[in-house]
């Protein structure tokens, strides 16, 4: 995933997985615009925090997924005690035969060291005419080194039958500011 601020609580967001299952697959690839629409409890204020994220889905090299689709969430994040939880929900049209699917999600992430926090998510997607692909994590988020580095690891159990029994995820996320330039 690629984030890039452009201005003050917007930015562009792409995003994809590779899969390997027997061969490198690049799925779910997108391109989104994510925007805050109320500051809250995520950006270090009172309150809960409101923001949407919509745009293209984007052709993957799986059979089936070689059309493009859309996609628009909203997303609610606040405080209960000291887990933070985020709810999100939205849908969208896929890239197959254009169905329409509804997607949806809760997680909660609860920090267990200044540097480290757990994570569990449970979430799912239904799709036009096929069965739900609902699903369960527990992970780890990780600053092993500084504010700007953080790893994250989990395992994802299938909670019905569209679902894969076992998945492992891992990811690294690398935050940086571009230069500026300054004109005299």
């Amino acid at each position: 995933m690629l984030n890039y601020g452009f201005a003050k609580n917007w930015e562009a967001v792409g995003e994809f997985r590779v899969e390997a299952s027997p061969e490198l697959e690049i799925t779910d690839p997108g391109l989104f615009l994510k925007g805050v629409l109320k500051e809250g409890v995520l950006q270090e204020k009172a309150g809960v925090s409101f923001a949407i994220e919509a745009g293209p889905l984007l052709p993957s090299t799986l059979p089936h997924e070689h059309g493009v689709g859309v996609e628009a969430i909203g997303i609610v994040s606040g405080k209960v005690a000291p887990v933070t939880v985020h709810v999100n929900g939205g849908g969208g049209l896929d890239r197959d035969d254009r169905h329409a699917f509804a997607i949806w999600g809760v997680i909660g992430e609860l920090p267990v060291h200044p540097k480290l926090r757990l994570v569990g998510e449970v979430n799912g997607e239904s799709t036009q005419g096929q069965r739900p692909n609902n699903s369960a994590l527990l992970g780890v988020i990780w600053q092993p080194m500084s504010n700007n580095v953080f790893l994250d690891a989990g395992v994802r159990r299938g909670i019905s039958r569209a679902a894969p029994d076992w998945q492992f995820t891992i990811g690294l996320t690398f935050g940086f500011s571009l230069p500026t330039s300054s004109r005299q």
